[in-house]
């Protein structure tokens, strides 16, 4: 218990006594006021204080070396709520908070926790950093600030107003109250995190803009397999190679000729071909499911049928390439 042993006790590093935790008790009961006139509790003070005596950060999260992600996420949830200064107003509830947030940062990091892991404790880190090694303590600090690995778990903290930004060397550290300003700096970090969104969600945009102008752009081909009365492809023409039927309107022989017309006839039985070849796959597998049916149920009328299907795209398959073979 005396070294932190953090088992039943939660995230406190040290046990008080009957004696000590009655006393706890009855002075818990009455509030003081800080410097901001604001009030805590005597059990306020006594979680601050024994938060500063960990001397690791398992004992800070009262979970033991072997803890997962989730008895991590749970631990910080409970402690973040009860020492984050909006709510407990106890000297040096700001320091407990920050230390908090960087035992989770490192924990929950992988690498971070086992380079802290071979560290073994604060004190060992500070002896290694005075002795001229490694700077231990610089590589266990939190990379986001504590108030904003708050905000991620609890979406924006305790409705009040005051705002806390914290830092370790690397990042500033700062602590003020809701004024005119501050809500105007919220105001301006809500437009940079909708301007942020906007610009990841750009390149979707750009896609979906191309896309609907590549259609719009996109002429009707002058030539139809079937004849369509709406855009007055009804005349029929022949194609010279594979004399595949289409259509076309009344000004297609004054604009297409020659070399023209020719790239035309490639596209229709271009098209034409990959058509009838999707048509005979369909056949055949129809055919090929009812033979299988009529195989399993025993039923001599799904046979006739299916030896009866006319297969008529599988037929004009075979003619064309028979035509594309001798050509």
């Amino acid at each position: 218990m005396k070294n932190g042993s953090t088992t039943g006790n939660g995230p406190f590093c040290r046990k008080p006594s009957n004696n000590e935790d009655k006393t706890r008790r009855e002075e818990s009961s009455t509030s003081a006021v800080g410097d901001g006139g604001k009030s805590f509790t005597q059990e306020q003070v006594d979680g601050v204080q024994s938060i500063k005596k960990c001397k690791t950060y398992y004992e800070v999260l009262g979970v033991s070396k072997d803890a997962g992600e989730e008895d991590l996420k749970k631990a910080y949830r409970k402690l973040a709520l009860k020492f984050h200064p909006d709510k407990n107003h106890a000297p040096g509830a700001t320091e407990a908070f920050k230390k908090i947030g960087n035992a989770y940062a490192v924990l929950s990091n992988p690498e971070k926790r086992k380079l802290y892991d071979m560290t073994g404790s604060e004190e060992h880190v500070n002896s290694n950093q005075s002795n001229g090694g490694f700077d231990f303590h610089r590589g266990f600090e939190a990379d986001i600030t504590p108030e904003d690995l708050f905000n991620m778990f609890f979406g924006g903290g305790f409705p009040s107003g005051n705002v806390h930004s914290f830092s370790n060397g690397r990042a500033r550290y700062s602590y003020y109250h809701q004024h005119p300003h501050s809500s105007h700096e919220r105001q301006e970090e809500r437009g940079d995190g909708g301007f942020s969104m906007f610009i990841q969600l750009m390149p979707i945009f750009v896609l979906i803009v191309v896309s609907l102008l590549s259609q719009l752009m996109m002429s009707n081909p002058p030539y139809s397999l079937y004849p369509r009365s709406g855009t007055g492809q009804t005349i029929k023409m022949q194609t010279e190679n594979l004399h595949v039927p289409y259509y076309v309107n009344k000004d297609f022989k004054t604009e297409y000729t020659g070399m023209l017309l020719q790239k035309i006839e490639k596209n229709v039985e271009e098209d034409y071909v990959t058509n009838i070849r999707n048509n005979c796959w369909k056949e055949r597998q129809q055919k090929t499911d009812l033979m299988y049916a009529a195989k399993v149920y025993r039923d001599d009328r799904l046979k006739r049928k299916a030896d009866s299907m006319p297969m008529e795209n599988c037929r004009e398959l075979e003619r064309l390439t028979s035509l594309y073979r001798s050509g």
